[in-house]
């Protein structure tokens, strides 16, 4: 039963990774230059000749010297990306001229190269010279999407169940999907994307959730570490369907699409036990565990009332009495300020959000920099995907043996180790520095993933949406400042390596302090998972047993 349930819900997971990077092909800029009024007879570039703009565009480069074309009329013309001149009383075709020219606007006319790019979003909507802006703001805002779904869905998960979350961002996930296709302007274009970011975010929040309280404790590494491993075969996906559909609106559809059976059984999906013991609805949750028993072929022997600690139990007995006695009391609302309820709580939240942060902020700088890897850009984002595979693969072994916490600090330092190697290995060895980006990209993936199971684990049931919804929001500002921080590489080629390189060290460090969850059960309250990390030791006596909860109870209070 947990096992057809947890990769139905993985599968979907694939339509996350697909949405995120479609955008490397859907606002990909083609070769271009200006185009001129006439038709055009003669085209040179350097000691190259033709009669054709499109045979010189595969080989034009932007900053080597403009194409000299001459029309029909007679007109000569030097064009270049962003403007054109034209030539005053020139007699003789040559490519090299010191005459007067008459510079002129480009007047949104231009001519692309489709050899690579059939139909792009910038070739319908030419976003490119003064309107270039805008073809670099489609991400940023996408991000922005997913920043704001995070938070928003994450909360309502906690709020309104999982499983409702799960059904309503799936099938907007394929309606916003299709919807982009069909944009007929690049503002439409925009604004439903940032839809489409937000139920993608929130989908992808809310199934790590959803999984780990579906598994145990034996397997809940496996399956967490596992929704990562669907999210990088939809970054190969796009990779594949780029390659193969050029045409950036039917691209979109078969994306949008390619997950789509999950809208035929999403319905069925249970509500998860925790959440409803969370809630106090037990007789639920006990029928639920007889269903899994009843489709496993067991005898349910298992009451709900065990899963939860006896201090939970306990805990029940006082809120069923309670309410008796008040039956119109509301429950008690949580919000974001919960996660700082203590000061451990608070060191703990900001050391988890600065996880999340250097996370997707190393991520994305390893992934952007992979386009100067060179070669075959469709190889290039194939093998960035494949790559986090090995990488779950090593961290699920990791996690399970030597813990979450001795699993995220070293991935981090070799992270930082290998942002630092590259800046030293002289920029000749090509081999070696893409060897290292591997390598850092590896290692970051290790972090960026674990840390999904890692935040789950330490908090408590009633705020854990909230918790991940938080963390995938600093998440989401760490892949907002990605692009920025890639941009610095003009300052000095080293520079975003460097900035990741030093984030990650501190980091590593700080996360020392966050308490061991290997082998614990999910904590249902604030109280226990403020305790976690500070048990007293089983070795010591009875009486010195006393003393240190003693002591323990005076610090919480």
């Amino acid at each position: 039963y947990q096992t057809c349930l947890y990769f139905a819900a993985v599968f979907q997971a694939i339509s996350c990774g697909i949405h995120y990077l479609a955008s490397v092909f859907l606002v990909e800029t083609p070769n271009f230059v200006s185009s001129v009024p006439g038709n055009i007879t003669d085209v040179l570039y350097a000691n190259l000749t033709g009669s054709s703009l499109e045979d010189f565009l595969p080989v034009f480069k932007a900053g080597t010297g403009p194409l000299v074309v001459k029309t029909a009329d007679g007109d000569q013309w030097e064009l270049s990306r962003c403007r054109c001149a034209l030539r005053d009383a020139s007699a003789d075709f040559t490519y090299d001229f010191d005459g007067n020219k008459t510079v002129k606007a480009c007047e949104g006319k231009f001519v692309y190269d489709h050899s690579e790019v059939f139909q792009s979003t910038v070739t319908d909507w030419n976003l490119v010279c003064e309107r270039e802006w805008l073809a670099k703001l489609c991400q940023p805002t996408f991000m922005l999407g997913v920043l704001i779904g995070a938070l928003l869905f994450g909360d309502l998960a906690d709020r309104m169940g999982r499983m409702k979350i799960l059904m309503f961002t799936s099938l907007c996930q394929f309606g916003f999907g299709v919807c982009v296709a069909f944009s007929v302007n690049y503002y439409m274009f925009v604004v439903t994307r940032f839809l489409l970011a937000m139920v993608s975010s929130g989908y992808l929040v809310v199934v790590f959730v959803y999984v780990t309280e579906f598994t145990g404790i034996k397997v809940r590494t496996w399956t967490s570490m596992h929704v990562h491993a669907a999210f990088a075969v939809g970054v190969m996906v796009v990779a594949l369907t780029g390659y193969l559909v050029r045409v950036w609106w039917i691209y979109q559809i078969i994306l949008s699409i390619c997950t789509s059976p999950f809208l035929l059984y999403c319905w069925r999906f249970p509500e998860t036990p925790f959440y409803l013991m969370a809630k106090g609805r037990y007789q639920d949750a006990q029928a639920l565990l007889e269903s899994i028993a009843r489709v496993n072929g067991l005898e349910c022997r298992l009451k709900a009332e065990e899963l939860l600690e006896p201090e939970d139990q306990h805990a029940k007995e006082l809120v069923e009495k309670e309410a008796e006695e008040q039956p119109g009391h509301p429950e008690k609302r949580l919000s974001i300020l919960d996660l700082f309820g203590s000061w451990r709580m608070a060191g703990r939240t900001c050391t988890v959000w600065a996880i999340w942060f250097v996370g997707s902020l190393g991520y994305y700088v390893f992934s952007l920099g992979s386009v100067n890897l060179g070669g075959n850009q469709y190889i290039n984002l194939f093998l960035v995907g494949f790559v986090e595979l090995p990488s779950y693969l090593v961290g699920c072994f990791a996690m399970d043996r030597i813990g979450r916490k001795k699993t995220c600090a070293p991935a981090l330092l070799l992270a930082g180790v290998t942002c630092l190697l590259i800046i030293v290995v002289p920029a000749n060895i090509e081999a070696l520095t893409i060897a290292l980006s591997m390598i850092g990209k590896f290692a970051i993936a290790i972090a960026f993933g674990l840390i999904y199971l890692y935040t789950c684990e330490l908090y408590p049931t009633i705020i854990r949406s909230l918790a991940v919804g938080s963390g995938s929001m600093m998440c989401r500002v760490g892949s907002v400042v990605a692009p920025f921080c890639v941009y610095l590489a003009d300052i000095w080629i080293y520079l975003p390596q460097l900035i990741v390189g030093i984030l990650a060290f501190i980091i590593a460090f700080l996360t020392l302090m966050l308490p061991e969850t290997l082998g614990k059960p999910l904590t249902t309250t604030l109280e226990e998972a403020e305790a976690l990390g500070h048990e007293p030791s089983k070795k010591k006596s009875a009486l010195g047993k006393k003393d240190i909860e003693d002591g323990l109870e005076m610090n919480q209070h």
